[in-house]
C-alpha cells in the first residue's frame, strides 16, 4: 500500500504539478514584493511639482501594496499546501487502483498514525516527504491549514469508502489523535 502510494505519486507526475504550484507561489510573492519597494520607493509619485494634491491616493496605495505584499505571499503558500493536500489523497486512491487493496494502505496508515517512536530526523523542512505527517502536533486539526498532509484520520475513511466499508466513528478514531 504504502509503495503504491508513492507510485501513486511518480505516476501522478506530482513532481511537475508541485514545481508549477511552487513557481506559482514563489511568483505571486516577487510580485508582491516588487509592488510594495515600488511604493515605498516612490513607484507612482509624480516627478512634477506636487501642489495640486493627490497625495492622498499615493498614501492609499502605499497602503494597499504593504496589505498585499503581507497577504498575497500567505494565501499563495495556503494554496499550496490545500494542493499537497489533495495530491496525497489522489495518490491514496492510485495506490488503492495499483494494488486493488485498500485495505493494506488502509492498515499502512493506521499503523504509522499509532506509532509512538519519534522521528528525530524530521522537521517541517522535511515533512512533505513521509507518506504522514512526522511531526505530530501538525496533524491537529486546528493547525490543518499548515500541514502538508491530511489528518490520517480523513485518508483512512476516505480508503474504506472505497471499498464500500462504513467510516469510522470518533471513538474508534480516538487512537490516532491521543498521540499528538
Amino acid at each position: 500500500g504504502v509503495i503504491g502510494h508513492e507510485m501513486g505519486h511518480v505516476r501522478n507526475l506530482d513532481i511537475r504539478f508541485s514545481l508549477l504550484v511552487g513557481v506559482l507561489v514563489g511568483g505571486i510573492a516577487l510580485l508582491a514584493d516588487v509592488l510594495r519597494r515600488s511604493m515605498m520607493w516612490g513607484g507612482g509619485r509624480r516627478r512634477s511639482n506636487n501642489r495640486e494634491g493627490g497625495g492622498g491616493i499615493q498614501i492609499v496605495m502605499i497602503i494597499l501594496a504593504v496589505i498585499l505584499s503581507i497577504i498575497a505571499p500567505i494565501a499563495a503558500r495556503l494554496v499550496q499546501l490545500s494542493v499537497s493536500r489533495q495530491r496525497e489523497y489522489l495518490a491514496d486512491a492510485t495506490s488503492v487502483e495499483f494494488t486493488r487493496n485498500p485495505a493494506g494502505l488502509e492498515q499502512a496508515l493506521w499503523k504509522i498514525g499509532t506509532d509512538r517512536e519519534v522521528l528525530e530526523v524530521a522537521n517541517r523542512a522535511t515533512q512533505h516527504l513521509y507518506i504522514a505527517n512526522p511531526i505530530k502536533k501538525f496533524e491537529e486539526r486546528a493547525s490543518g491549514l499548515w500541514s502538508t498532509h491530511p489528518p490520517l484520520a480523513d485518508r483512512i475513511n476516505r480508503l474504506r469508502a472505497l471499498h464500500g466499508i462504513a467510516p469510522l466513528d470518533a471513538d474508534a478514531l480516538r487512537p490516532l489523535s491521543a498521540l499528538e
